[in-house]
């Protein structure tokens, strides 16, 4: 365990030292979540045709979402970098070292996790510049991006997952796109769940971004933290089920 733990926490660094050498790709990245909160809130919240719990201002509502919705992006496409280290060969490298599959599975989703984090850091003062009130407790605020750092590891592990069985960058790119769009639209990042067509419930009901959605809204806008355990067992389950599969399959990336 001790070792197991080490070997995540090297694999965390050295995503922190990509970060500090190169961050344009988190900046190019925040280019979408901002249109986001700048033109799609404001606009409909002008046109008053979605409901928000509490008379929540729509842009505040959406801002959670948003920020969900592009650190998932950061985390599916994270197994990019596992199809291009196999190419490259580092993957084998790693395979025959000590580091357990486990390890070396989770450790490479919780790294995702920091990248994930740092591009939700960059849509808080967009959101404070254009008015979005968050709610003014700071434990909140850390609790919230814990959330944004453990789910993400989650979406990481389905990367690694669909990386075991794509053999292109190009395929992978094209599940990478099916997977987001549904996860994002048949949630509740853009609009209540009450108000989506009975199918659609169902489904947001088993869709993990709604969870994730739902403790972030409650932590840093509604402070609404009823479904809070809710939202965290969900999560963590999410998260232990993937981390499972995609260790079972991460041999299969370099085969």
């Amino acid at each position: 365990m001790r070792e197991a733990l080490k070997n995540m926490l090297v694999m965390v660094e050295l995503e922190l030292r990509r970060l500090r050498h190169d961050r344009t790709e988190i900046y190019f990245r925040a280019v979408q979540p901002v249109l986001w909160i700048v033109i799609y809130g404001p606009v409909m919240s002008s046109v008053r045709a979605i409901p928000t719990p509490n008379g929540v201002p729509y842009t505040d509502f959406i801002t959670p979402g948003v920020m969900i919705q592009t650190t998932t992006f950061v985390s599916i496409f994270y197994g990019l970098t596992m199809v291009w280290e196999r190419d490259s060969g580092i993957l084998k490298k790693l395979l025959v070292t000590p580091a357990s599959r486990y390890s070396t599975v989770i450790g490479r989703s919780m790294a995702s996790g920091v990248r994930a984090t740092f591009q939700a850091l960059i849509i808080i003062p967009i959101a404070l510049i254009i008015g979005v009130k968050f709610a003014p407790n700071a434990a909140y605020f850390i609790l919230a991006f814990a959330v944004v750092f453990f789910a993400s590891g989650g979406f990481a592990a389905i990367s690694i997952l669909v990386a075991s069985f794509m053999k292109t960058r190009e395929r992978f790119m094209g599940i990478g796109q099916a997977i987001i769009m549904p996860l994002f639209f048949a949630s509740n990042a853009l609009y209540p769940m009450q108000i989506m067509p009975r199918v659609l419930q169902d489904f947001s009901a088993f869709n993990p971004l709604s969870y994730v959605v739902d403790a972030v809204r409650g932590l840093l806008i509604t402070g609404d933290l009823s479904g809070l355990p809710l939202d965290l067992a969900a999560i963590a389950i999410f998260d232990a089920v993937l981390f499972v599969l995609a260790s079972i399959s991460f041999r299969r990336i370099i085969e």
